[in-house]
């Protein structure tokens, strides 16, 4: 039975695990249940600390867990990045007083506070810069005003909470995280891993895509084929009325709108948009 960890509180709680479910698994938590065994599926998921999944796959402790790519790289185990989810975005980022340093190059020599020193080691190593790493575990916004610290480094979203405690941005992000499967570094794929990333990858797909049925003229076929190019090839199939044709391609949920009005104007009609659930392309 292949052994998944799941995010069991946070940002990427929720998100994960209304993926897996989405991807055809019994992933719902009823209540505080810490494990959860779907035995259609054969598969077990374990709900643990975002923080803490990394330490439990780098060690093959668990077959496979979702976390934080800023989680990952913080815990510096020995796990590898399989697949980004596109959820959980955030960047990690240095921050500072207004106008107390000019750049990345001025953290030589400060305290900085921060509850990711693995990766706030890591990229000061990167860059060759020697400073004192202050470990919090809690909220790092307040260290520069208590002097505990002269920087923070931080997970960041919109930067509001930073800037509302009198601190700016400093540098390029450090990273641009977002939630990912990983697995044990090295570790051989069997074939459970490969069908729960199938159905994963399936779920993304269908998120990012619309299926768009139409009608429209042979006159006009190549058009509207170039406006639908589909994923691999729009589906055609002949009309009862003479000359027509009915086309089915999978469009970008971005691009719909924009297709509808360019299918219209080329003179398909019928013209309708439906949703994907799952699929494997």
């Amino acid at each position: 039975m292949l052994r998944l960890a799941v995010p069991n509180k946070g940002a990427l709680a929720t998100a994960s695990s209304q993926l897996l479910v989405d991807a055809g698994y019994r992933a719902h938590r009823e209540s505080a249940e810490l494990v959860i065994a779907d035995t259609e599926n054969d598969i077990e998921f374990f709900f643990l600390r975002p923080r803490d999944i990394a330490v439990y796959v780098g060690a093959g402790h668990l077959d496979i867990g979702i976390t934080g790519r800023d989680l990952l790289i913080d815990s510096g185990v020995a796990a590898d990045e399989l697949l980004p989810l596109g959820f959980g975005f955030s960047t990690f980022r240095y921050a500072a007083p207004l106008g107390a340093l000019d750049g990345i190059a001025g953290l030589a020599g400060t305290r900085i506070a921060t509850s990711f020193p693995g990766l706030v080691a890591a990229d000061l190593a990167q860059r060759g810069i020697d400073a004192r790493i202050v470990k919090l575990d809690g909220a790092v916004e307040t260290a520069v005003r208590l002097g505990v610290a002269d920087v923070v480094a931080d997970v960041v979203e919109t930067g509001r909470t930073l800037r509302a405690h009198g601190l700016a941005l400093v540098g390029e992000p450090v990273l641009r995280s977002e939630a990912v499967v990983i697995v044990k570094k090295g570790l051989e794929l069997v074939p459970a891993h490969e069908r729960l990333l199938r159905r994963i990858q399936g779920v993304l797909v269908a998120r990012r895509y619309a299926i768009m049925d139409y009608d429209v003229p042979n006159s006009v076929l190549e058009k509207a084929c170039e406006i639908t190019p589909g994923y691999e090839s729009p589906t055609i199939s002949p009309l009862q009325r003479e000359d027509w044709v009915a086309v089915r391609a999978m469009v970008l949920h971005a691009e719909v709108n924009r297709v509808m009005d360019d299918l219209w104007e080329i003179g398909a009609r019928g013209i309708m948009v439906s949703s994907i659930r799952a699929c494997r392309l």
